[in-house]
């Protein structure tokens, strides 16, 4: 589902109130004031240039603009508007489809690619593709035809791949001439796309990769004729015909996923072959400079899997290191990551009790750990093999995410000082130069260009709007088991006055406790209502260790208990929390959470907003599913459990209960409340249920999102 905070995260920033100038409306007009701050940031390879996404304060309509290390002056390179003339940005069902799994909004530039020299970027723009010469400026539309997907250069430069019509293409850039990589294609067995759950679950978007040498192509292919085939329907357009869609359900048929290596000049494609049986998931694919052809396959019960190396010329594949998880193994698609000259390969796992990153020989034996376990690794950022250098992002403390560097596997030290903070960086393939982004408590996103010797640079210049509040939030730690916890006041709070509480949640395996400017500013929205908001981060959450994330295995339903147990410690340390009056509200799993709060623990939650809920995990897609529940063959019991069905009973109470969902949502389907409203009606459970027309899993139109939020604290002020 990515049932992630994004999916929260998405609907605050298109949210706006109907008053005209209030915080939501800025939000909405701002994209929560993200509009105007750079994004996409790429380092070019010689260091002397940073290149970096950038719309207009009140325009989602990003130029692509460039700053110069030497100067610290920064120049827009090119704007939508030179390239298509004012056209209006189309996209085809596919690219929409791709943009929602990825949590993209906006129209032009989302992204570019730049050629591994750094002389050439790489633009899609309303299905169509360009090619820019930074040196001269020349923009050259390729003659790529119309609805491309997932463009990408080759290792040297000279041509261009991509997806069409469910087979792979490339241009060649000197001639500007197609040629047709793989054939046969079909909306039911593509050619170089990745499929449903390797998208939404994995977080693996591609579905093909250049070799090395830029003579061959491996992709995927992806066959969901056997999956099950649902249909989204607009129910306010009967005129319109339904939209079938390839959905594999936990104990029903996935896609069946091969891999073949086809040459680019032409010749018939070698299959390459494993125990797909045995391990039907093509998790991760890697082909780089240095390493073999190498792919990462998973048992269906994620449990086990098993990193390959494959030789291309014979389709024959090897083992090199194989990882074994009694609850699930958790993916990250930053590893392998092959080293230049071929030693080795970088390795992250979770054996030894939490987050941890080796160093591999070439044959997958072990040579030595990088990234003990316990420094709170979370994504790798760039490794110096000459210097025996690690970059990542991370650290010890949950709410807080700051650079650290790894010298010779020894102890981490943070590259930048101050705090707290949330950071992201960049850090050139050479090492020399750093873009590193920082928001906090108290300010939003900024972006700063340094040297490895920490000498700033400049800034990447923002034109965004600034928020006009200052939430008023403070992290605490409470009870026996340490719970994260977030609590939001007012801004005319008075101290010994007892109020209503919000409970902001997520849950299962998403933080929401972060020390985050952005991240409260609506809770800080809800609270000036007359509310104290709380967020509890509880077991299953991530960035702790292994077994408190694996706490939650065959049940989210009892992630509840967590929190109400934080509930009740943070109120025994804030008196003016009134635990007679609580709420709760989330989005996806945190609808699905807050539904569940309102039907089993109604003495406790006494009004519940639950936004496209996931109401029975068998309804849910098979990976996400499969990996916390189980097999539904093998676990009935957790998915019973689980289900938001089995909470509804003629003879109990529950909370007062509004259901929003989105009636065009591919993700969590509209069925999910349907059939909960259903069951509700039927047991004469009063509710209610607000169904947004056209709406997928994202809400983007700002109206719909204003609205929302507007019923949202109507219905809390109403019932508590």
């Amino acid at each position: 589902m990515m049932l992630q905070l994004l999916a929260a995260v998405s609907l605050v920033s298109a949210a706006a109130p109907s008053e005209s100038g209030t915080l939501l409306r800025q939000m909405a007009e701002t994209r929560n004031f993200n509009l105007g701050r750079p994004m996409a940031v790429g380092i070019t390879p010689d260091e002397e240039t940073v290149l970096f996404l950038r719309g207009s304060p009140a325009s989602g309509v990003s130029s692509l603009f460039a700053f110069d290390v030497a100067t610290g002056g920064t120049r827009e390179l090119l704007t939508p508007e030179r390239v298509i003339a004012g056209a209006e940005e189309t996209l085809s069902p596919q690219k929409r489809a791709r943009r929602e799994r990825m949590r993209a909004s906006g129209g032009s530039f989302t992204s570019y690619a730049l050629s591994r020299d750094g002389q050439k970027v790489l633009l899609t723009l309303s299905g169509k593709l360009y090619a820019v010469e930074r040196g001269s400026g020349k923009v050259t539309q390729l003659n790529a035809g119309e609805g491309v997907i997932d463009p990408q250069f080759s290792p040297d430069g000279k041509q261009v791949a991509y997806v069409r019509d469910n087979d792979v293409f490339r241009v060649e850039l000197a001639t500007n001439k197609e040629r047709q990589i793989t054939r046969g294609g079909t909306p039911e067995r593509t050619h170089g796309l990745a499929e449903l759950v390797a998208q939404e679950e994995m977080y693996r978007f591609t579905g093909y990769w250049w070799s090395p040498d830029a003579k061959h192509i491996a992709y995927a292919e992806a066959d969901t004729s056997g999956v099950e085939k649902l249909n989204l329907v607009d129910p306010a357009s009967p005129e319109q015909d339904a939209q079938p869609f390839a959905y594999p359900r936990p104990g029903k048929p996935n896609a069946k996923v091969r891999l073949f290596v086809v040459p680019v000049a032409g010749g018939p494609a070698k299959e390459v072959r494993w125990d797909a049986e045995k391990y039907p998931y093509m998790a991760t694919v890697r082909w780089s400079k240095g390493g073999p052809l190498t792919l990462l396959v998973q048992n269906r019960a994620q449990t086990e899997e098993v990193l390959l190396a494959a030789d291309p010329r014979t389709g024959q594949t090897r083992p090199l290191l194989v990882e074994r998880d009694d609850a699930w193994l958790s993916l990250n698609q930053d590893f392998p990551e092959w080293l230049e000259d071929g030693s080795g390969f970088l390795w992250s796992t979770e054996r030894n009790g939490a987050s941890e990153v080796e160093l591999r020989r070439a044959d997958g034996s072990l040579a030595r750990s990088l990234v003990k376990p316990g420094s709170g690794f979370q994504m790798l950022v760039n490794y110096l093999p000459k210097e025996d250098v690690l970059y990542f992002l991370g650290g010890p403390n949950p709410t807080e995410r700051y650079l650290w560097r790894v010298k010779g596997g020894g102890e981490p030290e943070r590259v930048t000082s101050g705090g707290p903070a949330l950071e992201g960086a960049a850090v050139s393939g050479r090492g020399g130069l750093m873009v590193i982004t920082t928001e906090g408590p108290t300010r939003l996103r900024r972006a700063y260009v340094h040297r490895s010797d920490g000498t700033r640079l400049g800034e990447l210049p923002s034109v965004a709007r600034e928020p006009p509040i200052q939430p008023r939030f403070e992290l605490r730690q409470v009870g026996p088991e340490r719970f994260w916890t977030a609590i939001i006041r007012p801004q005319n709070f008075k101290p010994g006055v007892k109020l209503p509480v919000i409970v902001d949640i997520y849950g299962a395996a998403y933080p929401t406790v972060y020390q985050s400017m952005a991240m409260n500013l609506i809770p800080q929205w809800m609270a000036d209502h007359g509310f104290i908001v709380v967020k509890l981060d509880g077991r299953g959450t991530a960035l702790r260790d292994r077994a408190w994330e694996r706490k939650i295995k065959f049940g989210f339903a009892d992630v509840l208990d967590d929190q109400i147990a934080a509930l009740r410690a943070l109120a025994a340390e804030v008196p003016e929390m009134d635990l007679t009056r609580v709420g709760i509200e989330g989005w996806s799993h945190g609808g699905y959470m807050s539904a569940l709060a309102a039907l089993s623990r109604p003495d406790v939650f006494k009004a519940a907003f639950a936004g496209a809920p996931v109401v029975d995990w068998r309804d849910y897609d098979s990976h996400l599913s499969e990996r916390y529940l189980g097999l539904p063959e093998e676990h009935p019991e957790a998915y019973e459990k689980n289900s938001l069905l089995t909470y509804v009973k003629a003879d109990k109470p529950i909370g007062k209960l509004l259901l929003v969902h989105g009636t065009f949502d591919d993700n969590v389907f509209f069925a999910h409340t349907l059939k909960l409203s259903d069951a509700l009606f039927r047991a004469g459970k009063p509710h209610e249920v607000l169904p947004l027309r056209g709406s997928s899993h994202m809400l983007v139109d700002p109206v719909v999102s204003e609205r929302v939020w507007a019923r949202l604290m109507r219905h809390f002020q109403e019932n508590l």
